[in-house]
C-alpha cells in the first residue's frame, strides 16, 4: 500500500513540524552528499531552522564554493573586462595569501606559534635567528668603530688646539716679563737721579708777618695812648664797612 500525497503547507503542529524538519534536514544533507560523491559535483547546501540554528554542507569548502558562486553570477557584457576582473581577483588571492604566509612567519621568529611546525622547520627558523643575530652584531660593531674613530679625530683636534694655546700664553708670559724689566729699569733710574726727603731735622722757620684781617672790629683806643687817629692804619686792623 503506498503513502499518500502530503499537501505541501505549513505544518501547525509545534512538534510534528520539528520532526518532519529534522527527517527532511537529513535526507536533504545526505542526498547532497551522495551526488556530490556520484556526479563528481561541487555542492554547497545552507540550511537555516526557524530558530536561527545553521546547518550546512559542501563538498569542496563552503567559501571557495560561494566565491565561485560570485564570479559565475557576474556576466559581464565584454569578455576582455571579465578576463581583467578574473586577473586581479587572482592576484588579490595571491597578495593575501603572502600576506598570511608573512605575518605566520613573522610570528615564527617572534617565537609564537612554534607548535605546527615539524624539526626541519625549527632547524631552518633557528639558522635564520643566527644568521640576523650575526648581522645585528656586525652591523653594531662598525658603528662603534666608526664612533670611536670620530672621537679619535676629536681628540687630536684638541690636542692640537691645546697646543697653540700653550704657545700663545708662553709668547704672552714673555712679553709681560719684558715690560716688567723695562718698568723696573725706569724706576730705578728716577729714583737715583731725582731722591725723595722723606723728613727734614730741623724745623722751618717761617718770618712772622703782619696779619691780614678783613672784617669789622670795634677798636678801642687805649687809654694815655699818645698816638694820632690817622696813624691807626699802622695797626694792620681795617675798620669795619658800613653797609
Amino acid at each position: 500500500m503506498g503513502r499518500g500525497r502530503v499537501e505541501l503547507k505549513r505544518i501547525e503542529n509545534k512538534i510534528n513540524r520539528q520532526v518532519t524538519f529534522s527527517k527532511r534536514r537529513n535526507g536533504l544533507l545526505k542526498k547532497a552528499y551522495e551526488l556530490s560523491v556520484l556526479c563528481d559535483a561541487e555542492i554547497a547546501l545552507i540550511i537555516f531552522s526557524n530558530r536561527g540554528k545553521l546547518y550546512e554542507f559542501s563538498s569542496s569548502g563552503m567559501t571557495k564554493t560561494l566565491e565561485r558562486y560570485q564570479r559565475c553570477c557576474f556576466i559581464p557584457h565584454d569578455n576582455t573586462h571579465e578576463r581583467e576582473t578574473q586577473s586581479w581577483y587572482q592576484e588579490v588571492v595571491k597578495l593575501n595569501a603572502k600576506y598570511e604566509a608573512l605575518q605566520r612567519t613573522q610570528r615564527h621568529l617572534l617565537g609564537e606559534d612554534l607548535g605546527p611546525l615539524n624539526m626541519k622547520e625549527l632547524h631552518n627558523l633557528e639558522k635564520q635567528l643566527e644568521g640576523a643575530l650575526a648581522r645585528a652584531r656586525q652591523r653594531k660593531t662598525q658603528i662603534m668603530m666608526e664612533q670611536m674613530d670620530d672621537l679619535r679625530k676629536k681628540e687630536r683636534q684638541l690636542g692640537d688646539l691645546n697646543k697653540q694655546l700653550i704657545i700663545k700664553l708662553e709668547a704672552e708670559g714673555q712679553n709681560l716679563e719684558t715690560i716688567q724689566g723695562l718698568w723696573g729699569c725706569c724706576g730705578a733710574a728716577a729714583t737715583e737721579n731725582f731722591p725723595l726727603h722723606l723728613s727734614q731735622t730741623q724745623p722751618m722757620e717761617c718770618d712772622l708777618q703782619p696779619v691780614l684781617q678783613i672784617g669789622y672790629h670795634h677798636y678801642v683806643e687805649a687809654e694815655g695812648s699818645s698816638a694820632p687817629k690817622d696813624m691807626a692804619g699802622e695797626t694792620n686792623f681795617i675798620h669795619g664797612w658800613v653797609i
